[in-house]
């Protein structure tokens, strides 16, 4: 079931069921980047002795975790219409964001599924790392799609983690777009700490993910936003992650982590205005494998998520999540496979075909520090607008976590 490499069992859920979300033939999230990120990990040997975990479906009683019986009977009523947006409906559902396609509930419960087996994989004991690419729903709330998400696969999964076994799970979003439905589902539950890194809510839709979201009650302190600016790059965008990531997951102290792998923060998304690389994405990545290792044993989950470029960027950031995952990453100057790049070829024009699974990215980054909020423009405007963030983001949790803001440290 799990492929072990570098001594570490890790699973892969994917079955082409999952090809089936798919809102129009004209929407941003086309099931194409699945399928090409599938058949160019498999093209580079990512996947070599990888058995498959079927996906399943999620129950009705697991939806229910999160969702509303009222909306999952306005999800599978709306699955029954002619394909189309259908305009006035409730519950957020026949939107441009969120048009209604036949047997919607279904596809979306399998999407669901993908991610429930991948934490099935790291309970039973089966795998210590589990990867469901299709997944990533993070926006859907308790009783309305929105940004694309129906079900909103992440709470569901962690929900149910919380009943079998995990007392402190971490949640840590690095896609675009602030995870705001997996926020709102554990804005008041402790034992969950949610990490979001996003273009900054001035800038972006949903509007959310302030410094100053932080939860409510006993979870005040489990909610984690960090703010970029549009044009953030590779080096201050890690800059940003090392200076709350770490200190955040080393203070919670998770048995586990789910991590929400959106790629749409890429210099060439078409839906956001950030300036990373996939070199930056797969550091990003082997970032969140260290951590894993260090704090729960290595136990994490990835997930997709956002990534609307399908053919230059979401295969070749994905495949690097796989393989990271798998425990064998692939290098950023490997070579693209020619019978993938003639797939490609089909799908854009022929220049625009990457020939390696790197951009050039620069990935060294340097540490923040206190000062670096109070540099000035006369310095760098992007790094002393970044710090300021940053400064933000520690001086509004950090004190809850029992940490030091102003401690690099930390």
């Amino acid at each position: 079931m799990a492929a072990i490499r570098d001594g570490v069992p890790a699973a892969v859920v994917w079955s082409p069921s999952l090809l089936e979300y798919r809102h129009s033939a004209e929407h941003p999230m086309s099931p194409r980047r699945l399928d090409l990120t599938m058949s160019l990990a498999t093209e580079l040997g990512v996947l070599d002795g990888v058995e498959m975990l079927d996906p399943g479906s999620a129950t009705d009683e697991e939806l229910l975790r999160v969702h509303t019986t009222r909306y999952l009977d306005a999800v599978k009523a709306a699955g029954d219409l002619p394909p189309g947006e259908h305009f006035g409906m409730s519950h957020g559902l026949g939107t441009a964001d969120n048009p209604t396609f036949p047997a919607m509930h279904e596809a979306s419960a399998a999407v669901a599924g993908g991610t429930l087996t991948a934490a099935r994989a790291i309970a039973s004991g089966a795998a210590t790392r589990a990867i469901s690419v299709a997944g990533g729903m993070h926006h859907a709330m308790p009783a309305a799609a929105a940004g694309f998400c129906v079900y909103n696969d992440a709470a569901v999964a962690i929900s149910w983690l919380l009943d079998n076994g995990y007392e402190r799970i971490a949640y840590v979003d690095i896609d675009v777009h602030h995870g705001d439905g997996v926020q709102t589902a554990f804005y008041e539950d402790p034992r969950v700490l949610t990490v979001s890194l996003h273009q900054h809510p001035a800038t972006l839709w949903p509007s959310t993910g302030w410094a100053s979201e932080t939860g409510v009650g006993r979870a005040e302190g489990t909610s984690v936003n960090l703010a970029f600016l549009p044009a953030v790059t590779d080096e201050l965008w890690l800059r940003g992650f090392h200076a709350v990531v770490p200190g955040v997951l080393r203070a919670f102290e998770p048995q586990i982590i789910v991590l929400q792998a959106g790629c749409d923060s890429h210099r060439e998304d078409p839906l956001a205005d950030l300036s990373l690389t996939v070199d930056g994405h797969r550091a990003s990545y082997l970032e969140m494998i260290t951590l894993a290792d260090e704090i729960c044993e290595g136990r994490i989950i990835a997930i997709g998520g956002g990534g609307y470029e399908l053919v230059r960027v979401v295969p070749r950031s994905w495949t690097h999540l796989l393989s990271v995952m798998l425990g064998d990453p692939v290098h950023p100057s490997t070579p693209v496979p020619d019978e993938w790049k003639a797939v490609a070829s089909r799908l854009t024009v022929p220049d625009r075909v990457p020939q390696s699974m790197g951009d050039g990215g620069d990935v060294t980054y340097t540490a923040w520090e206190p000062a670096g909020a109070d540099r000035g423009v006369e310095i760098d405007r992007s790094l002393a607008r970044l710090d300021q963030s940053i400064l933000d983001t520690r001086r509004s949790v950090y004190p809850l976590l029992g940490l030091d803001p102003d401690d690099p440290r930390d």
